[in-house]
């Protein structure tokens, strides 16, 4: 029989929809009735009026219509009183990602060895859905033979059949087992503050199945595969971002995770939106894991927080870093600079990798024979020696910033397939061991590593933006508009650049340099990684949207050049910056502007409009 779920006043029940002549009204009042016999209250309610919202789209369902022609099995609903503003249900939980949201037909196979950092972002994006490889079926089952023969024999084994931390001595009779791994979850989900987004708990989830899909963890293949279940479902457990020190582990998000997905707290899912987890699984036709001997330690026992926000930081690096490139360039450009400065034979005396490429970057997109640039050829009888450091260094500064994410993106390429649970479990030879792969170190050094790195595309930028505004340093009008004092034109844009550069300076001091002791002094050095890894986020969406500012900047001065054209593909950058952002000809309000830009940034359509250009300039150097 087909089955909905109905939300009441913030609870959820299941609700048969009966006959084939069923109506919407009937269903909502058999939902009604239900939430009167939980509460244990007269019906008090059977005479208020009630309305029936479809929670995926927040559709108003006619009471009249027959519930079989206007739901689907196991869809969510919410009944909402006409008198009461109701506080609790979905109300209407049509937000733009349930409404944006398309079930993956394609799928990625997991083998806890080689997942990706872009695999691991298109992951959290929803793109696709997940399988494990036979092979690490194999070895996830044999890693639970060991834990289920040491429990067969009687052993003592860490986390298994003892208290955790502190209570590492304390033995656990085999009857309580089960209640050790249910309690280890509940008493860690001690988070706070904001949810972590859906992508990013998408990312978290599928994570955590890569490193149990190693099979060093000795979970059962049972409770792996309703994980991944859930994901393919994209039912997301409640994970607040703040309560980490990464070590041991990401104990508080992990447990969060692991809570929703034993039915217990809040889920979301596309279809309900965030609802009570058992309901929401069950809707989706999922049983709510129950969990056996060393699996709650498994589950909530690794640093798949850190790490997973440390993949999307590096992925929003590179884009963001290859695209100053580009932005530096045109601003190069709207300045008359010269490109005497990013000759080869400068750079092949001091060959930093992340130097030369970004000479080479530069050399492709200026003023060359392949791709002339008028208003370069316009300058050439001034012969300029040299410009200031925020243009004639650009390949330096930029590229070592290039040679910051290429390492942080070895360390967490590595993180993403490593074993970080304890104790690990070695099937080869019946052994568990208890060890240190949970402490964070790793990522979060690299991750303020990364911070540090990024910041500099950030701060130069600025600089830039100082030298395309003052009309003393660009010999271009006054904050690029005309009729200055009536306009202001960039003035107040760059002073966001400014305040954005200078909350990023203290978003860069290391998280991982402080270190508190927990657990009784037996976790006694922690890497703070979980801050880390959202501060670099951070300084990564401050460098985006400075060099938003930038890119709207170095278009505006090229207005006051016209009619000299730039390059082809610097020109290419122009019009694609023109499609969605006009010139500015007198004051208007500039914050959609600057979102506008971001969006191309983040959208990476920046590069994407100057990589034809420079794959030509390539070839045509070689040929």
């Amino acid at each position: 029989m087909r089955c909905v779920s109905v939300c009441v006043r913030g609870e959820w029940f299941r609700v048969p929809c009966g006959s084939t002549s069923g109506s919407i009204q009937l269903l909502g009042s058999e939902a009604l009735r239900r939430y009167h016999q939980a509460k244990k209250v007269k019906d008090a309610d059977n005479k208020l009026e009630f309305s029936m919202l479809r929670c995926q789209g927040g559709e108003l369902l006619h009471p009249e219509d027959k519930a079989e022609d206007v739901l689907e099995d196991n869809d969510f609903v919410q009944l909402v009183f006409e008198a009461e503003n109701d506080p609790h249900g979905c109300s209407p939980l049509a937000s733009a990602v349930q409404r944006s949201y398309q079930e993956p037909t394609e799928c990625i196979s997991l083998d806890g060895n080689s997942l990706t950092t872009a695999d691991l972002v298109s992951l959290g994006q929803g793109l696709f859905k997940i399988k494990l490889t036979p092979e690490s079926e194999e070895r996830v089952k044999k890693g639970r033979e060991v834990i289920d023969a040491y429990i067969r024999e009687n052993k003592v084994v860490y986390g298994v059949n003892t208290g955790f931390g502190k209570f590492a001595q304390t033995l656990i009779p085999k009857e309580k087992l089960v209640q050790l791994q249910e309690n280890v979850v509940r008493s860690h989900c001690a988070g706070v503050g904001a949810p972590v987004s859906v992508e990013r708990t998408r990312m978290l989830l599928v994570l955590r199945i890569n490193v149990l899909a190693k099979g060093y963890s000795g979970v059962s293949m049972e409770t792996l595969d309703a994980m991944i279940k859930a994901f393919n479902a994209s039912c997301l457990s409640w994970v607040p971002e703040k309560g980490t020190v990464g070590a041991s582990g990401d104990l508080a998000p992990l447990a969060h995770l692991t809570l929703g997905l034993m039915g217990e707290g809040r889920m979301w899912s596309p279809q309900s939106g965030w609802a009570d987890a058992k309901a929401v699984l069950e809707g989706h036709g999922l049983k709510p894991i129950v969990l056996k001997p060393k699996e709650g330690l498994a589950l909530i026992n690794g640093t798949q927080l850190i790490s997973s926000l440390g993949a999307e930081a590096v992925e929003r690096a590179v884009a963001v870093a290859r695209q100053a490139d580009v932005i530096a360039a045109l601003t190069l450009e709207a300045l008359k600079g010269t490109n005497k400065a990013f000759h080869s034979a400068i750079h092949a005396v001091r060959p930093h990798p992340g130097q030369i490429e970004v000479a080479g970057r530069l050399r492709s997109l200026l003023d060359s024979k392949i791709f002339p640039s008028q208003i370069s050829e316009s300058q050439r009888s001034f012969n300029r020696v040299q410009d200031a450091y925020t243009l004639r260094c650009i390949p330096q500064v930029h590229g070592v910033v290039n040679d910051t994410i290429a390492f942080v993106h070895r360390v967490i390429s590595t993180e993403l397939n490593s074993a970080t649970d304890n104790p690990l479990v070695f099937a080869e030879t019946g052994e568990t061991i208890s060890g240190g792969n949970f402490h964070g170190e790793y990522p979060a050094k690299a991750l303020d590593y990364l911070a540090i790195g990024v910041h500099e595309l950030g701060s130069i930028s600025e600089r830039r933006i100082e030298r395309l505004v003052n009309p003393s340093l660009s010999e271009l009008p006054a904050f690029l508009v005309n009729d200055g004092g009536l306009n202001s034109g960039f003035m107040i844009a760059h002073c966001t650049a400014a305040a954005l550069v200078s909350e990023s300076k203290a978003l860069c001091h290391p998280s991982s340099v402080d270190s508190l002791s927990t657990s009784a002094a037996t976790e006694d050095h922690v890497s703070m990684g979980g801050w880390a890894a959202r501060k670099a986020l951070r300084v990564v969406e401050h460098v985006e949207q400075v060099l938003a500012i930038e890119l709207l900047a170095a278009c505006q001065a090229l207005e006051f050049l016209r009619p000299l054209k730039s390059t082809a593909p610097l020109e290419k950058v122009y019009e694609l910056l023109r499609s969605v952002v006009s010139p500015w000809d007198r004051d208007r309000v500039m914050s959609p502007d600057i979102e506008a830009a971001h969006t191309l940034i983040r959208q990476q359509k920046v590069w994407g409009a100057v990589q034809p250009y420079m794959d030509e300039y390539k070839k045509k150097l070689q040929a």
